[in-house]
């Protein structure tokens, strides 16, 4: 019970990597609160009944829009007490447009992906900040990818939105410091629906190409955003890749 009387906010937790995160914060006694769109109601709050412990919640929040976040800061001021340890950025979007198909990735494409990718999350943060300071350890992890790294992903603006977050990372890490780490996780291909049109044969190829022969789960990646909360104490503005060796 590493994380017990911390209070840790998912958003994005209704996804596969968000709700692997919620359950494992919560295993190690956070108290959680994860985050859904319209569409997600119904699954978070089927995650929430599931986690371990008490006092859980879910929420609904747009990324995309910063006022949709500032209602969400307001309602964890009220459930948790003016406290909040751990912010997860875990919301994403993507749309596979081959790198090669220029016109295929029109303007509102690029700016929908910025939007929900990069903006939503530093949005996320700027919003939380004063609350994550004040708790005097607070930490934020936002889910990267080894595609801005690699610049092989599922879009050229999906890999440029990676490269962002793990930009934001490091600049974020030396203004917050030292009230408050921030860290990456950056996943190669994960096992979840996340990425429209990828099945078990593109996952099973994926595996042959990766060192360590499969693909990642989410509790893969879950784990690696525990490590920052329990064990990687001494850490800030560091990407930690989760790929199997996909990227060497």
């Amino acid at each position: 019970m590493r994380l017990q009387e911390q209070v840790a906010l998912v958003i994005g937790g209704a996804g596969g990597i968000g709700a692997a995160t919620a359950r494992m914060l919560a295993e190690e006694g956070a108290r959680v609160a994860i985050t859904h769109t319209l569409r997600s109601a119904e699954r978070a709050a089927q995650i929430v009944e599931r986690l371990p412990g008490g006092g859980h919640v879910s929420l609904p929040a747009d990324v995309a829009e910063t006022r949709s976040l500032e209602a969400l800061r307001e309602r964890i001021e009220a459930w948790s007490g003016g406290t909040l340890n751990i912010l997860v950025n875990s919301a994403g979007f993507t749309k596979p447009i081959p790198h090669g198909d220029l016109e295929a990735l029109d303007d509102a494409l690029i700016d929908r992906m910025f939007a929900v990718n990069w903006r939503g999350q530093f949005a996320a943060i700027r919003v939380f900040a004063p609350l994550l300071t004040a708790s005097g350890n607070g930490l934020i992890v936002s889910i990267s990818s080894v595609a801005g790294q690699t610049g092989t992903g599922s879009s050229i603006a999906y890999c440029a939105a990676k490269a962002g977050i793990d930009v934001m990372t490091k600049s974020l890490a030396r203004v917050l410091a030292p009230a408050v780490r921030v860290m990456g996780v950056a996943p190669g291909v994960v096992d979840t629906k996340f990425v429209p049109g990828r099945d078990a044969a593109f996952n099973q190829k994926t595996a042959q190409a990766t060192p360590l022969q499969r693909v990642a789960t989410a509790d893969d990646v879950a784990e690696a955003v525990l490590a920052c909360a329990t064990s990687l104490r001494f850490a800030t503005g560091t990407t930690l890749v989760v790929d199997g060796g996909r990227s060497l």
